[in-house]
Formats: structure tokens, C-alpha cells, sequence
């Protein structure tokens, strides 16, 4: 089908779900450019597709201008999706717990470390940064699509399952080397914020309290820096 007008009703509907609230009524959101459609609907997560360049066979060919609206990269993409939200599946036993994670590149980083290094379940809190923020797929490089992301309350979370786990959370001060604990076969890490790290009120959750030994002349690493070389060091030790 073709839509030449900026103001066509299917128009108006795809730049509403550039805001969260809408996305998170109609459980749906965007995709932009053609290494992300395809892990969509390699995982059955795409809906359909809008797309300037008619030799891509999208669903919807629209106009340059309407393009503009829905894109928000300063090059234009050929095409972009609309895709369905991820489920919330089953909680694993290799679980990575994000507090107040602001920063989508941070969560994009995290989203693809988790999957490269065996974590099963991401839990994100209420008060992280959407995961269908524009940047946050895009950082993902469309790893999003083989993950569990769980947001939740981590009050909640943690009451529920603080017997059933050990809980690992990052303190630079008193924590000691990851490389002591492990291995492990079942965990949860728990990153923090980018500013302020864990908050007070869950760290009387934790099991152990952990840092990445560096050099002393850094004072903190990023947090998605950090929370990769966590979940590398805990992989490595369970598979030596």
C-alpha cells in the first residue's frame, strides 16, 4: 500500500509510538534499519514494514517527508518496522537485575553482553530508562530479540527470591573481588545506577558485596563497561 499524505490516519498512529505512553498501550513499537527488521521477524516480533525504497517489498511505501516524521536518525533509513513488545518469560537461574539504569546505550550494551555471556533473565527496574527507546533497540543491535527482560518492582523482586539466590552487588568499596566468590551456577547481579550505583534500600539484600579489581588512579567504570566485565568474569568461571 502506498501513503503519500503526512496527515493519513496509519501515519498519525506510527509517530504516536515515539512516546512510551503509547507504547505501552498499544504494545507495539519502532524499528529502524534493515539488520534489526530482520532479527524482528527472524523471532516473529515484526508486525510490518514502512519503507521509502519500493525494492524492499515493504508493507507500506510512504514519501521521504513522512519518513522524516517517524525516523529519528539524522540519515534517513530505507525502511523501518513496527514490531510487537517482547513477553515476559519464566525467571532463570543467570540473572541480571538493572537499578535505575538511565542511559539506553548503557542498556543496549547490557542487553547484548547478557546474551553473549549466558544470562537468562534481565530484570529492570521500574524506574530504568523505557526498553523501547529508540537508542536502547538500536545500542542492542537487535539482540533484544533472544533475550528475557522482566520489568518490575525491585522491591518485590527481591523479597521474592532473596532465600532462593545468591545476590551480588557491586559497592567499589566494600566489595571484594568477583574472582572470590566464583564459580557460580545460579546468581543474581545487581547493577546501578550510572550516578549513585545501588541504592541503599536493596543492598541489605545482598549475599556478597562485589567489585572489579583495576587500577586505583579509577575511581568507577561505566556502568555497562562494568556490568559486562561482571557477567564475563562469572561465565568464564563456570565453563574453566
Amino acid at each position: 500500500m502506498q501513503i503519500t499524505s503526512i496527515n493519513n490516519p496509519k501515519v498519525k498512529e506510527w509517530c504516536k509510538l515515539k512516546l512510551k505512553k503509547y507504547r505501552d498501550l498499544t504494545n507495539l513499537f519502532i524499528i529502524e534499519n534493515e539488520h534489526l527488521i530482520n532479527e524482528a521477524k527472524k523471532n516473529n516480533f515484526l508486525k510490518e514494514t514502512i519503507g521509502i525504497d519500493e525494492s524492499l517489498n515493504p508493507d507500506y511505501l510512504i514519501t521521504k517527508e513522512i519518513m522524516a516524521k517517524l525516523s529519528d536518525q539524522k540519515s534517513l533509513p530505507n525502511i523501518i518496522g513496527i514490531c510487537y513488545k517482547l513477553p515476559q518469560k519464566e525467571i532463570g537461574n543467570k540473572i541480571l537485575v538493572l537499578d535505575n539504569l538511565q542511559d539506553p546505550g548503557n542498556l543496549g550494551t547490557l542487553i547484548r553482553s547478557s546474551v553473549a555471556f549466558n544470562i537468562d533473565t534481565i530484570i529492570l527496574s521500574d524506574d530504568s530508562v523505557d526498553l523501547y527507546n529508540e537508542k536502547v533497540i538500536r545500542s542492542s543491535e537487535g539482540i533484544i530479540f533472544n533475550t528475557n527482560i522482566v520489568r518490575t518492582n525491585l522491591t518485590s523482586f527481591f523479597n521474592n527470591l532473596q532465600n532462593k539466590y545468591p545476590i551480588l552487588i557491586t559497592d567499589v568499596e566494600k566489595g571484594e573481588n568477583i574472582k572470590n566468590i566464583l564459580p557460580l551456577k545460579k546468581f543474581i547481579l545487581v547493577i546501578g545506577s550510572e550516578g549513585q550505583g545501588v541504592k541503599e534500600e536493596y543492598k541489605k539484600y545482598a549475599t556478597n558485596f562485589i567489585k572489579i579489581n583495576m587500577n586505583e588512579a579509577c575511581e568507577s567504570l561505566n556502568a555497562g563497561v562494568a556490568g559486562s566485565i561482571l557477567m564475563y568474569e562469572i561465565n568464564e568461571a563456570y565453563h574453566e
